[in-house]
């Protein structure tokens, strides 16, 4: 990142206060019509009338919804990937690849320079924030370490490239930012993640590291590597880089890996600060505390529309957006933005915590459910019974998935069943009865259908958990080919054959043995 001037800090200070002054709905309209105008004398601008679009209500009555799958077919269709003023003008000339994490399925999402300038806007607001929390933070005048996927691009087309966003943020990074960064692009070509973890461990050791980005399950693998190479820090992560002040994080829900991140700072006051970056776009980041919200970023070449839950499957389903969102409410995120794509149903959950300044949480995916007995729960609940009963067992969670078992002949009831790797190694037996009690009764608390199918053991067995031994999600992902950072483990899985091979998996890791 930017090193820390009295110019810089000039400019943050400038920038909070333009920030604070915003209108959400003046802003984001504005932001719209810019977009629009820019892209009017596209194949989708003119087929879309961007020309006579005044408002926000002429460009949802312009614009429907679409989805990854309809946009591949409907407006891409043979051109792909040569998609040059189709969306967006001028060339695409970048895919980032990325599957969502109830499908495994790989998405090929536009990324064009005003996009690659978007996402740095909104990471400099993301250390905006920072500094307004911590005015005398050095975060910014020392290393930032980018934990990402590998910056090897593979050829699409002719001058066409596709591999992780991070791979090619890292190479978008300004010569003279270079020095600030960990690691060198030598590095991040890396596509072997166990020899970059690595190589990154050991290059980190004695620079000056203040500030980190990941997601949190690969940050501890990384984490777990220093502890190897410095066995004299003794498990400090401030003991190895004594100036770390800032830690971001993504990507996955935080609440499970927070007393592991804990555990390694010790006390130390470093600043957790969520990023909410998706492959489309760099949507939010927090600018309160752990837990109040991530603060939507207005500004930045994207436009947000929302969509009651309820009102998905419409034809022609109700739209909100910065004008009109209420908190409280469980929406489907739709992005327009600077590469191309419009009204584009990300698959992502929200719910605003309040509105001006809009602050949202991140909820879960539209098609991350489990109701496959008619339970109804959502991720949003399963993640957080998941973190309630591994407290009130006195465990911690590095990862974990969970899917369905059907009745059998010898087995009436069907249930869920969770593959849980715990840190530290495999529970006792009274310590996983208590975390599976624990599950089952949060479940129950939060969820009416739930509770009604666990009434009297009738409708629905007890969850059934699988400890799995550390490192094994790591390995399962390897050999499904997407060890790295750009990856997360999926945490339902409706696939029965997916499901079925991590249930081998883990039986076979943990000696055939679950709770």
């Amino acid at each position: 990142m930017i090193g820390v001037t009295p110019l810089f800090r000039l400019w943050a200070r400038r920038r909070l206060r333009r920030l604070s002054a915003m209108n959400p709905a003046d802003v984001q309209q504005a932001e719209l019509l810019r977009l629009v105008r820019t892209a009017q004398d596209t194949r989708f601008g003119r087929a879309h009338g961007f020309g006579r679009i005044r408002s926000v209500a002429d460009f949802q009555a312009a614009v429907p919804v679409r989805d990854y799958d309809a946009f591949r077919d409907d407006i891409w269709g043979d051109a792909f990937p040569h998609l040059a003023d189709i969306g967006w003008p001028g060339p695409v000339d970048r895919f980032a690849l990325t599957s969502g994490t109830t499908r495994d399925v790989t998405k090929y999402i536009p990324v064009t320079a005003a996009m690659i300038r978007s996402n740095k806007r909104a990471a400099l607001d993301t250390m905006v924030h920072h500094l307004a929390a911590r005015p005398d933070s050095r975060a910014p005048g020392g290393r930032s370490f980018i934990l990402g996927g590998s910056t090897d691009l593979k050829p699409l087309a002719l001058g066409i490239l596709a591999g992780d966003l991070s791979g090619i943020a890292a190479a978008a990074v300004p010569a003279w930012a270079q020095p600030l960064v960990w690691p060198p692009r030598a590095l991040a070509l890396e596509a072997d993640w166990e020899r970059k973890i690595e190589l990154l461990a050991r290059g980190s050791l004695d620079l000056d590291i203040r500030s980190i980005s990941g997601t949190p399950s690969w940050l501890l693998l990384l984490f777990e590597r220093l502890a190897g190479l410095r066995p004299d820090a003794g498990r400090d992560l401030t003991r190895i880089w004594p100036n770390l002040e800032l830690l971001v994080h993504g990507g996955v829900r935080f609440d499970p890996y927070k007393p592991q991140f804990d555990s390694w700072l010790r006390g130390r006051p470093v600043d957790y600060r969520e990023a909410y970056a998706a492959s489309e776009g760099f949507i939010a980041s927090s600018d309160r505390g752990f837990g109040e919200g991530l603060r939507l970023h207005l500004d930045t070449g994207l436009f947000y529309e929302f969509v009651p839950m309820e009102d998905l499957a419409a034809a022609q389903p109700v739209r909100h957006w910065a004008g009109t969102v209420e908190t409280g409410v469980d929406y489907a995120i739709l992005l327009s933005t600077c590469a191309g794509l419009w009204s584009w149903l990300l698959g992502d959950t929200v719910r605003f915590v309040a509105c001006d300044p809009p602050r949202l949480l991140v909820t879960g995916r539209t098609g991350y459910t489990m109701s496959a007995f008619g339970e109804h729960l959502t991720g949003e609940e399963i993640d957080r019974a998941v973190s309630w009963a591994a407290a009130e067992a006195g465990l911690a969670v590095s990862d974990y998935a969970m899917g369905a078992v059907f009745p059998t002949a010898g087995q009436p009831l069907g249930g869920h069943r969770y593959v849980v790797e715990f840190a530290g190694g495999l529970p006792e037996a009274p310590a996983l009865d208590r975390f599976a009690g624990a599950l089952d009764r949060d479940l129950a608390a939060g969820n009416e259908d739930y509770a009604a199918h666990r009434a009297g053991g009738f409708g629905l067995r007890a969850p059934d958990i699988l400890a799995v031994p550390p490192g094994f999600f790591a390995g399962w992902m390897k050999r499904r080919g997407k060890l790295g950072g750009q990856h997360k483990v999926p945490r339902i899985i409706g696939d029965s054959a997916l499901f079925g091979g991590l249930l081998r998996a883990g039986a076979d890791a943990a000696g055939g043995e679950g709770s």
